[in-house]
Order: structure tokens, then C-alpha cells, then sequence
């Protein structure tokens, strides 16, 4: 089975899609199961993972409508208050929904770097895996450090970094990333995404040869049982679109098995969110 494990819908909203700047107006408008599902039968993917993209219980709700609508929708990662007094109800009431498979948190975007370290937010991630919920990583490369702290302390939890936490690849800068990497990948409860790096590239100017040290990084840290790939479609649409993206990692992945390339194209994803 392939499975695109990253992806978003919005019905846009100018205020609270606010982070969609003037670079980005390709996906000024609403983007819904109709204009995904026709754009993955194209490449071969029999199913999807939607990932928030508005921190509210709301969220959960609006992806969760259409993953019981759309059968190729086979999961959903949402939000909740991890460091709400009553996440354990949250979490409980959620553990009623299959389709619901995990949580995320915009901490890329806290001014607080550590701020997956406050303690009420790690009592949130310690009561995950009561309820089997994984834990979806998004950051920017300065809080790689702080994130391996947080998936130490947490053996049992699943984590997945998304989108290989956003290293400098316009700049064609390490900075660091690739040691903070290969330190966290060395926790086996840690998966990661290869997913969102058109957008950390030059939108209008990347070639398919930028993306080759980030990726050789990536593969020799995690290897093949711990990746899975995801478009991160629609924001993808301003470098390039899906096609372009997808043929990066098509073509990077050439030399690994058939095996290997099922793992990272599809079963991977099924494993870890339990698809």
C-alpha cells in the first residue's frame, strides 16, 4: 500500500492562515478531499494521512468529517490542549475515534524554543500511549536538541519529525542540523518524514541535486524501517507541485530495494499510525 503520510485541507481563512504569505499565492484557497484524491491516484498512492493545520479541537473534527466521507483517507493527526488540566478526558474521548491517529503541535512556531520541555505539556506526550496516540514533531532545526530531550524521556512514545525539521536548504547550510539529526535518530521510538523540503528550498530556483546532502543524511541516520514520505501537499504547490517533489524522492530512492521502497513509500506510514 502507498501512503502519502503528510498532507493538509483548509477552507481559507486570510487570519488564521495568516503564515500563507505573498510568496505562497497558489494556495490561497480552499483545498479539499476533491482536488487530493485525483491528484493521487495519478502517482499510484491508495491512501493518505491529514495533519492539522489549525490548532483547535475544531480541526479534528473538520478532517475527521472527511475522512469518514472519503475512504482514502485512512488517518488524522489533530490537536488537542496537551497541557489542558483535562487532557486525559480529551484524549479518552478521542480514543473513541479509529480514524483519529495522533497529535500535533506548531512548536516551530513558540517563542518559547524549549517549550516542548514545560512540564504540563510533557505530562500531555506521557499519556499518549495510554490511548495508542503517536506524536507528529514539528520544528525548526534550532529545536532539535530540546525534541531529543522530550523523545528521550519517552522511550515507549511514538514520535515522527516532520519534514526532516526544516534544515536551511536554500542557503545550502547544515548549521548543525546534521549532528542534532543523527543524535535524535539514535532514539528508536523516533520516525521521520521526508516531506516539506521543496518549501525550505528556493521555490522558483531549487534543483534536484540540492536536496541530495539533506537526503543522504536522512537515510543514513534513520534508514529505510524509520522514514516515510509525505507531500505536503498543498503547500508544496508554490515550489513546484506534486509532481516535481514527488519525482526528488522517486529518484533519490532508485538504488534502494523493492523491499526498501515499499517500506518508505507506504508501509512505514501504515506501521506507525496503525493505518
Amino acid at each position: 500500500m502507498r501512503i502519502d503520510s503528510h498532507h493538509h485541507f483548509w477552507i481559507f481563512d486570510p487570519v488564521r492562515d495568516a503564515w500563507i504569505n505573498d510568496e505562497m499565492q497558489e494556495i490561497k484557497r480552499d483545498f479539499l478531499p476533491s482536488d487530493l484524491e485525483p491528484v493521487l491516484k495519478e502517482h499510484g498512492f491508495d491512501g493518505c494521512v491529514s495533519v492539522q493545520a489549525d490548532q483547535s479541537e475544531a480541526q479534528n473534527d473538520f478532517l475527521l468529517g472527511f475522512a469518514k466521507e472519503h475512504p482514502f483517507i485512512k488517518g488524522i493527526v489533530g490537536w488537542v490542549d496537551l497541557q489542558s488540566n483535562a487532557i486525559e478526558e480529551r484524549l479518552a474521548y478521542y480514543a473513541e475515534e479509529p480514524l483519529l491517529k495522533g497529535f500535533r503541535h506548531v512548536l516551530q512556531g513558540e517563542a518559547q524554543r524549549d517549550f516542548m520541555l514545560r512540564p504540563a505539556f510533557k505530562n500531555g506526550i506521557s499519556l499518549l500511549g495510554k490511548y495508542g496516540f503517536t506524536y507528529d514533531i514539528l520544528i525548526f532545526p534550532d529545536q532539535l536538541k530540546f525534541s531529543e530531550e522530550l523523545v528521550k524521556a519517552f522511550p515507549n512514545q511514538k514520535f515522527v519529525i516532520d519534514h526532516i525539521a526544516k534544515p536551511e536548504i536554500k542557503n545550502q547550510k547544515m548549521n548543525g542540523w546534521d549532528t542534532d539529526i543523527r543524535a535524535i535518530a539514535q532514539h528508536e521510538n523516533v520516525f521521520c518524514k521526508v516531506s516539506g523540503m521543496v518549501t525550505e528550498a528556493d521555490f522558483k530556483g531549487w534543483k534536484p541535486q540540492d536536496f541530495e546532502p539533506y537526503l543522504d543524511v536522512i537515510f543514513q541516520s534513520f534508514g529505510t524501517k524509520r522514514l516515510m514520505y509525505g507531500s505536503d501537499w498543498p503547500v508544496c504547490n508554490v515550489a513546484g507541485g506534486y509532481t516535481k517533489a514527488l519525482n526528488i524522492l522517486e529518484n533519490y530512492t532508485e538504488k534502494l530495494s523493492e523491499n526498501e521502497k515499499a517500506q518508505f513509500f507506504g508501509a512505514n506510514a501504515v506501521g506507525f499510525y496503525n493505518l
